[in-house]
This record gives C-alpha cells, sequence and structure tokens, in this order.
C-alpha cells in the first residue's frame, strides 16, 4: 500500500462536513504515514512543509526531561505529556509534581484558564470560582519543566525562554528525535518555546518513542501514555477513545487540527501525522482514523466519523475524504 497525492502546491481536501445529504463544508490539509521498516508509504498533500505542531510536540518535550533526570512514572509521566481537560484528578496530578519538587501553583508560568472539561467547568463556575493556572490544559507540562530544572540546578524563573537550558535540550531532543533541523522556533499557546518540524519528521519522532527499548526515555513516555490515555486528555476525549479502542496506539493532539500517532504490533511500528490547514480540530479524528486504517489498524466504525446535529437529532457526518 502506498499513497501518493499530488498537491501543485495546495493541499487537497482530507475531511467533509455533510448535513442532510448535503456536503457544505470542506477541510483541506496534509497527511503523512510510515509503515514498519519506516518508510512513507503515505503523502497526502505537502508532508515536507514545515508547520507548528502544537501540542502534539508534547511527548518529545516529555522525553527531553525524562533523560534530564526527571523521575516521573505512570500517570503523572502521561501528565507530563498531557493537554488534559482541567479535571479534579488532573489537578491532583499537577500538585503532586509541583509539591515533589519543592513548588507551588504559583510557579507556574502558563496563563490562567477554564478546564477543557465542560462539566468541570460549570461546577467551578457554580461555586464561585475563576480561571487559574492550574486547570490549564498544559499545566502538568509546564509542572514538569520545573521541576527538571529543580533537579538540574537551572532557574526556574525563565524556563520559558527559548535560550534556556532546559528548552535547548527539548529543541535537541526534537531534532533528534525527528531527525532534522527545527527550521522556527514561535511561542505556543501556554508561552512554551514551539519548535516547528514536518508532518513526516513528526511522524518519524513518533514512530522513535514506541519503537524505543524499554526503559528508555522515549519507550517511558510512550508506555505511560499508551497505559493512561485519561490522563493525556480527559475521560471523554478523542485520543482517549482512540487509544482505549486500539492496542498498542499511541496519539497525541494539538492545536490547529494536529495529530500524530505511532502503532506497535509486536516489534513493528507504524506512525503518521495529520494536520488540517485551517486549524479545525473537527476533522482531526476522522483523517486520523482513516490513515490508521490505511496503514492496517483496525478502528471501530464509531470513531470514524463525527456527528453533524440539527435541532436534537443526528442530520449527518463529519468523516475524511478518501485519499
Amino acid at each position: 500500500m502506498t499513497i501518493f497525492a499530488e498537491h501543485d502546491g495546495v493541499n487537497p481536501v482530507v475531511a467533509e462536513v455533510v448535513r442532510s445529504g448535503f456536503t457544505e463544508s470542506r477541510h483541506r490539509g496534509a497527511v503523512a504515514g510510515l509503515a514498519a521498516d519506516g518508510t512513507q508509504v503515505i503523502s497526502v498533500g505537502d508532508t515536507a512543509a514545515p508547520f507548528f505542531p502544537r501540542s502534539a510536540n508534547k511527548p518529545l518535550q516529555a522525553a527531553a526531561m525524562l533523560r534530564r533526570g526527571l523521575d516521573l512514572e505512570g500517570e503523572l509521566l502521561a501528565l507530563a505529556a498531557a493537554s488534559h481537560s482541567g479535571e479534579d484528578f488532573h489537578v491532583d496530578g499537577v500538585r503532586k509534581i509541583l509539591s515533589g519538587a519543592g513548588l507551588t501553583e504559583g510557579d507556574l508560568g502558563c496563563p490562567p484558564s477554564w478546564p477543557l472539561d465542560l462539566e468541570t467547568a460549570r461546577r467551578l463556575i457554580a461555586r464561585g470560582e475563576g480561571m487559574s493556572r492550574i486547570r490549564m490544559n498544559c499545566s502538568g507540562k509546564h509542572a514538569a519543566m520545573l521541576a527538571t530544572c529543580v533537579l538540574n540546578d537551572w532557574p526556574t524563573r525563565g524556563y520559558l525562554a527559548p535560550g534556556h537550558p532546559l528548552q535547548q535540550a527539548i529543541r535537541h531532543t526534537a531534532e533528534e528525535l525527528a531527525g532534522q533541523h527545527v527550521p522556527a522556533t514561535g511561542v505556543d499557546g501556554c508561552g512554551a518555546p514551539l519548535f516547528a518540524l514536518t508532518l513526516t519528521g513528526l511522524a518519524r519522532a513518533f514512530r522513535a518513542l514506541a519503537l524505543a527499548a524499554p526503559g528508555t526515555p522515549e519507550r517511558r513516555v510512550a508506555d505511560a501514555m499508551r497505559a493512561h490515555p485519561e490522563w493525556t486528555s480527559g475521560t471523554s476525549r478523542d485520543e482517549r477513545l482512540l487509544m482505549d479502542a486500539v492496542p498498542g496506539l499511541l496519539v497525541k493532539g494539538g492545536a490547529e487540527g494536529v495529530d500524530a500517532f505511532a502503532l506497535a504490533d509486536g516489534h513493528e511500528v507504524r506512525a503518521g501525522a495529520v494536520k488540517i490547514d485551517d486549524g479545525a480540530h473537527r476533522g482531526r479524528t476522522p483523517v486520523t482514523v482513516a490513515a490508521l486504517r490505511l496503514l492496517g489498524a483496525s478502528v471501530p466504525e464509531e470513531l470514524a466519523t463525527a456527528p453533524v446535529i440539527g435541532g436534537e437529532a443526528e442530520v449527518g457526518v463529519i468523516r475524511a475524504v478518501s485519499f
């Protein structure tokens, strides 16, 4: 199986929104997929163009921190690589990471935010609470970054500066795992440095995480995320549902329509990455499922599409376009 779709400078339509039998919206994008031997067998759109993976970079950041001595396992390691929903158990975990390093919520450099979980947000509002840094979806990563600084005697103040030793270590790890130079650095929504990669490079990095030997920093991150997907996202998020449904799957979403994944089957690992051009998250999971299926994964049909609602009824679907 080899899928190459020419793009002539414009990425193809990869997802569509169908309402009442009528296609009302279309999303263009790009998809990269790697076979078990690492060769690229899916190249839809421009997979060599640099882009910001956003939170799909978090597993790479977590691996870099473990390389620098961060000692987290299980749920707390998954939380370090998470875009969590701000549920109470996520907040408890962030506090554990901070307290273990002698730090408090006041040390977090991420901005105040409402939790992504709507029920949790409603409950906070009902009891008169406001936004907080610890409920922000990146607070687990920030707590782990601060703890890594403490372990290495690096200053915690200014830990988000691109030139800080922590961020330089993260950049080096991202480049090594992706097998390419970072061509641009930006600022993520949480304030942390954001390193650009290509879709092919991001897929290569995720394959490296899942293919690494047991006990290595890379494999520890992959194993923790797969074992505790509710900690890397939330109790009802797509990433958790996918990892629960597909044995051996590691998947991490990012803002602006990004997904990256690796699928381990014995000693073989396939991998891929998705970017929706217009940043719409609604097309992300259907396209990811389509890519997984092309790479040989068995994914339940209920995860292949998302519902379109009219009134109180389901009147259509958001689905991947064949590529």
